[in-house]
């Protein structure tokens, strides 16, 4: 059967426009992003300079993050997932969500930062720490295990944000290392003892002002804190804990490429860029992010206690787990 001319003309408008489609899927991709918004902006910038391939970025908590891309499962528009936090990509691995890691990404960190099944990678990493005012405690006085701080010696002297994302690994940590009576007991003690803030810079902020004498933190919320004050606006530091106690705990910030991906090849490019030499220098010199480059060779900002002098216990990320029990427990303590 001969079409018309108009019929044809519309056919070759359809599947041009199928084809522009198509094209312009494959030229990027949508990140799902619970990293500094500043750091990820200039991230993918740079990606897009350096391959051609757009990022559209939401942004979120790690949790809800990975709850979303659980709901949505193979209907996710996501292609890669960025996040601060190990347990929130133990979570999507274990639902089976992540496609395998490129080898490239893989091998650019040490193997105990990535995946223990190689379906996402590490790219970052920070400390958790106690911030303490300078003026009205000194560093000699402070404890030198975390659990201590559920004493009554430490009732309204302390500040936590229980409903921060970055709270949770350290919860579990405790779970893992500790178990989950004393878990509880220490939770128990914060509620107790604490002042509850929104986050962690909520925490850091009412620290260095003298609000409350310590804070529990990671690392990198008083690095940017002082960056902002400078020296002579900065009446706070950090204690590091030592003896492999669990609040020193290393926190690994990851990436993974979805295993329902529409441009899984450009998903694996940008994993590739995340742990290569370029991406981790920009994320070491920023002035922004303050965590700790994995890609072995890339220094870390000066600001920072050097990564070789840290103590922290002995947890690898699958004992770390998924973060589950650490927010039941939380919501028993009445924290949550």
């Amino acid at each position: 059967m001969k079409l018309k001319p108009s019929t044809r003309f519309q056919l070759a408008c359809a599947t041009l426009a199928m084809l522009a489609a198509g094209v312009a899927q494959a030229a990027s991709i949508t990140l799902y992003s619970a990293q500094h918004e500043q750091t990820v902006n200039s991230l993918a910038r740079d990606f897009e300079h350096q391959t051609g391939i757009a990022v559209k970025i939401r942004t979120g908590e790690g949790p809800e993050l990975a709850a979303q891309l659980a709901a949505e499962g193979k209907a996710s528009p996501a292609d890669v997932y960025f996040t601060e936090n190990s347990p929130e990509l133990m979570f999507l691995e274990e639902k089976g969500l992540l496609a395998p890691a490129s080898a490239a990404a893989r091998q650019a960190v040490p193997a105990a930062d990535n995946s223990p099944r190689g379906d996402w990678v590490g790219v970052l990493a920070r400390e958790n720490v106690l911030v303490y005012n300078t003026r009205l405690i000194k560093a000699a006085a402070l404890p030198p295990a975390l659990l201590d701080l559920e004493k009554p010696a430490w009732k309204g002297k302390l500040a936590i944000a229980p409903a921060d994302a970055d709270f949770l690994p350290l919860v579990s940590a405790v779970l893992a290392i500790k178990g989950e009576a004393a878990t509880l007991q220490w939770l128990k003690g914060l509620h107790d003892n604490a002042q509850i803030f929104d986050d962690d810079e909520g925490v850091v902020a009412a620290v260095n002002r003298g609000s409350v004498a310590v804070g529990i933190i990671n690392s990198y919320y008083w690095a940017r804190l002082h960056t902002e004050l400078g020296d002579k606006g900065t009446h706070s530091a950090l204690f590091h804990y030592g003896n492999r106690d669990v609040g020193g705990l290393i926190n690994v910030s990851g990436a993974a490429v979805l295993k329902s991906a529409h441009n899984p090849d450009g998903a694996q490019k940008f994993l590739d860029y995340l742990t290569s030499e370029r991406a981790q220098t920009l994320l070491a010199k920023n002035k922004v992010t303050y965590e700790y480059p994995l890609r072995p060779g890339v220094a870390a900002d000066p600001l920072l206690k050097p990564f070789g002098e840290l103590n922290p216990p002995r947890l690898s990320v699958q004992a770390l787990g998924d973060d589950s029990q650490a927010v039941r427990l939380l919501r028993q303590a009445g924290l949550l």
